[in-house]
């Protein structure tokens, strides 16, 4: 794999990480507790739990990505991921969501980036 395409690769799996292992599951950004919280149907006193599940969860995909097997796969994950805790935060807690229009514009990129990732073979 080339150099650009490595790079690319630890750039998508850190942002991952950093949303799931650090904003959930460490509760780097608290804020988004609140957000989870929101959602509709979710027992009280569980947004909590919720939000470390999803944190648990973008980590994986960020060791996925990391680990470079079934890029396809991986792209095709990170992006229903996305889709539904973006439309999720927007239907339910747009409110709570400081600059929607830039969240949304970073993740298409993060998602450009990731099927970029998935034309390419993980080795070679």
């Amino acid at each position: 794999m080339a150099k650009g395409m490595r790079v690319a690769r630890v750039a998508v799996a850190a942002v991952w990480l950093y949303e799931g292992l650090w904003c959930k599951v460490l509760g780097g950004q608290p804020e988004q507790r609140a957000i989870v919280a929101d959602v509709p149907g979710l027992p009280d006193g569980q947004a909590g739990a919720a939000l470390v599940a999803l944190g648990v969860v973008e980590t994986a995909i960020g060791a996925w990505v990391l680990g470079g097997g079934r890029p396809r796969a991986a792209a095709l994950a990170q992006t229903v991921l996305l889709v539904a805790v973006n439309a999720g935060g927007l239907l339910f807690a747009a409110d709570r969501i400081a600059e929607p229009g830039r969240m949304i514009v970073q993740n298409a990129a993060l998602l450009a980036l990731a099927w970029l990732l998935a034309r390419r073979p993980a080795d070679g």
